[in-house]
């Protein structure tokens, strides 16, 4: 079977009113997508912010009256409509469409990202099993990879850890999986928290290795090691913070940050940090640094 999509280039402001008039006129699902290239690179919890431009996409069956859906747009929308295209699209398995762009990944030498769907390719290396999921974090992206391969390159063995906005958990369970006496995973946003803990009970993590907590849950102990995978803004933000909990010769992760604000981030830990050469992956930095 065959489906049509309507697409609609518009603006945030507009785009409310064109939506429910697509799901009024038959549309069987509407999308909501970036059509200018301005990534909203981490929204705060429980906000849905919109870009400025955007292009909605409406999937309607294949003999639905496309004359008749335009008339009825603008009637409904009760505005001009923007600039709009059809276009033909084929059946296919969705359900299975998506995990054809997961594959494992090799992180450094002993750990690997597997999907589930998957046989590890080295069944006796280090195997984290993740699907992608509601929270940030599969191992595919530039900063999350960084990461891991940091963590693979440290020897954990009766260390601890902290991961700071940890996402999927996916830093905290690989670090629990390179043999980390304890680690610590802290997120603000309730959805991460609970994928956190889904994800390390696929991996058999051990609950006594992990404890899962958010900012005002945090203990007052500093650790060996502290990874914080998140975003420019509030690396710097909670600069006083992060540095506190990293003991005196221990190591931090830093993450999220592109190449124009790696000074900006650095400044905030001088005093306090002794920084290495940045490491850069498609124009994110990765910056290590241990506590003087």
């Amino acid at each position: 079977m065959s489906w049509l999509q309507l697409h609609l280039d518009t603006s945030s402001e507009a785009s409310a009113p064109l939506e429910q008039a697509l799901l009024d006129s038959g549309a069987v699902s509407v999308t909501l997508s970036d059509s200018a290239d301005v990534p909203i690179l981490e929204p705060g919890v429980g906000e849905t912010p919109l870009w400025q431009k955007l292009t909605l996409t409406a999937l309607f069956p294949a003999d639905i009256d496309t004359d008749l859906v335009l008339l009825q747009l603008s009637a409904d929308s009760g505005q001009s409509l923007p600039p709009w295209r059809w276009e033909i699209l084929e059946d296919q398995a969705w359900e299975r469409l998506w995990m054809d762009h997961y594959h494992p990944i090799r992180c450094g030498q002993r750990l690997w990202i597997c999907p589930s769907w998957c046989q590890p390719p080295e069944p006796d290396a280090i195997n984290l099993m993740l699907d992608p999921g509601l929270a940030f974090g599969t191992g595919s992206h530039a900063t999350t990879f960084l990461c891991l391969q940091w963590l693979d390159s440290l020897d954990l063995e009766g260390k601890t850890l902290i991961d700071y906005g940890c996402g999927s958990g996916i830093l905290a369970i690989a670090a629990t999986l390179l043999g980390a006496r304890k680690v610590i995973a802290i997120d603000n946003d309730p959805q991460a928290l609970l994928a956190t803990a889904d994800n390390a009970q696929r991996n058999g993590i051990d609950k006594d290795k992990l404890c899962i907590c958010g900012p005002d849950e945090q203990t007052p102990e500093a650790s060996d090691y502290l990874v914080a995978n998140i975003l420019a803004a509030p690396l710097i933000q909670l600069a006083e913070h992060i540095m506190k909990s990293v003991k005196a010769g221990g190591q931090l992760c830093l993450s999220g940050i592109v190449d124009g604000q790696v000074t900006e981030v650095r400044e905030a830990y001088v005093g306090h940090f002794a920084f290495m050469p940045p490491v850069n992956q498609d124009d994110w930095v990765r910056l290590v640094a241990s506590k003087q």
